[in-house]
């Protein structure tokens, strides 16, 4: 039995909903986009293997299966892997980040979008990159999303609904990067430093690790942008992110991070 949080999976099941989170807003557009355009820079040839671990309804899924890709998903929360398997493209299974049930070096990408920010505790993402270390076969690719320390505060900001009443809301997560469920808001979660994301991927053992911003400085404007407005924003958008994406002085302007690694 898959052991989620019961907050995050009453999150998941009853008050958000995933399969369009990446339409919905122009900061959703603007991150699937560059998702797409860093993993497709790693990838290997269309034909490999790609487990996608804590994939949801399939968003990534179903993009890689179209570009030629063996896609498994696995994902903990059962409403999501019922979707999932409705797409009819790729396996969907339910299952485990910590404890995955595919063979030692059976894959040749293993993708974890989600798992290492749902996954609080320390010890609980070390054995999440353990697993994906372990099924990956050697030489292969290792892909893992964060989201930034400082993604609720620039929302914050940027909404003007930071002030000296809800900074407090923030001191927790700058200061130990834990957020706690929000029933208004966003649930369990913990949030990265991209230089701390690095570090867990190398104690996993990975080599040639790199972090890599996705969403640039305009992730933000993007969010609160009026829907007529986003197709004009976002090629600059995408740009911006693009010139910035491994600047350490302003890659966490990013909401997410990715890291890639080599088993």
């Amino acid at each position: 039995m898959v052991e989620l949080d019961p907050l995050i999976r009453a999150f998941y099941a009853e008050r958000y909903v995933e399969d369009d989170r990446l339409v919905r807003s122009g900061h959703g557009r603007l991150e699937f986009l560059r998702t797409q355009e860093l993993v497709r820079r790693y990838l290997p040839g269309p034909g490999a293997t790609v487990l996608d671990v804590g994939g949801a309804t399939g968003v990534h899924a179903r993009w890689l299966a179209a570009d030629g890709y063996v896609v498994t998903l696995v994902d903990p929360v059962a409403e999501h892997v019922a979707t999932a398997s409705e797409i009819g493209t790729f396996a969907a299974m339910v299952g485990d980040a910590r404890k995955l049930e595919q063979a030692d070096d059976s894959v040749d990408v293993t993708l974890l979008f989600g798992p290492l920010y749902h996954l609080v505790d320390g010890a609980d993402r070390a054995q999440a990159l353990a697993e994906a270390r372990r099924v990956t076969r050697p030489g292969g690719l290792v892909v893992a999303a964060g989201i930034s320390r400082y993604a609720g505060l620039l929302e914050y900001g940027n909404k003007g609904m930071l002030s000296e009443d809800t900074l407090p809301e923030f001191e927790v997560a700058l200061t130990t990067g834990r957020n706690y469920d929000d029933p208004t808001g966003f649930t369990n979660a913990y949030f990265h430093h991209a230089d701390e994301l690095r570090a867990e991927f190398d104690q996993a053992g990975f080599d040639a690790t790199e972090v890599l911003g996705v969403e640039g400085p305009a992730a933000a404007t993007l969010e609160h942008a009026a829907p007529a407005d986003v197709p004009t924003l976002l090629p600059s958008a995408i740009l911006l992110a693009r010139l910035v994406e491994n600047d350490p002085n302003v890659m966490s302007t990013s909401f997410h991070f990715l890291a890639f690694g080599r088993a």
